[in-house]
């Protein structure tokens, strides 16, 4: 199987490794590039919006994997919306489509973080690590194109970068006290 990962290289993922443990062919792009000619697509840690016209003229599944529990916090900075909104955290893989992170689920898990022990960077690496693991453990259903997608509910949120509290002290923040801080001042 011919696979383009797009985002996150070799060294800031384990899933790259686990892929050409199955004997995959994976190509790496950390820009926009042409999508044809593969046999998956898949985004992770991918910075660049993928234009409708790319995604209309694709041959093959692409999918997507996001730190929050969708259809919650679609976007930017997802770690930071589900306790500052109060919802669930988690990780999802789901299929791409035109909207922002709002493509059918694949697979999908919730993660109980403790907020009033740790920082946001704590719970930010533990949902990298989440969403890796969740990837893993259906990678052969990933690889041989074998699943069934659900849509998403039609709640939910979306958020930009610049939606981010200006006066936001910073990812080594403690959770609780930060949001508390956020809330009090809005």
């Amino acid at each position: 199987m011919k696979i383009l990962f797009l985002g996150y290289n070799k060294t800031q993922t384990k899933i790259i490794a686990e892929l050409e443990k199955k004997n995959c062919n994976v190509i790496h792009s950390s820009n926009n590039c042409s999508l044809d000619g593969y046999d998956l697509v898949i985004s992770f840690g991918f910075r660049h919006i993928i234009s409708i016209d790319k995604l209309h003229t694709l041959t093959c599944p692409i999918i997507n994997l996001h730190i929050s529990f969708l259809p919650f916090n679609k976007g930017a900075h997802p770690n930071f919306w589900s306790f500052y909104e109060g919802t669930q955290s988690g990780v999802s893989i789901h299929e791409l489509d035109s909207g922002v992170d709002t493509g059918p689920i694949i697979f999908q898990k919730k993660v109980t973080l403790d907020e009033k022990t740790m920082t946001f960077s704590q719970t930010y690496k533990i949902l990298i690590m989440e969403v890796e693991n969740l990837f893993i453990k259906n990678i052969d259903s990933i690889i041989n194109l074998n699943w069934k997608s659900r849509p998403q509910g039609k709640s939910g949120t979306i958020h930009k970068i610049s939606d981010l509290p200006k006066d936001f002290r910073g990812w080594d923040s403690l959770i609780y006290e930060e949001i508390k801080r956020l809330k009090n001042e809005n």
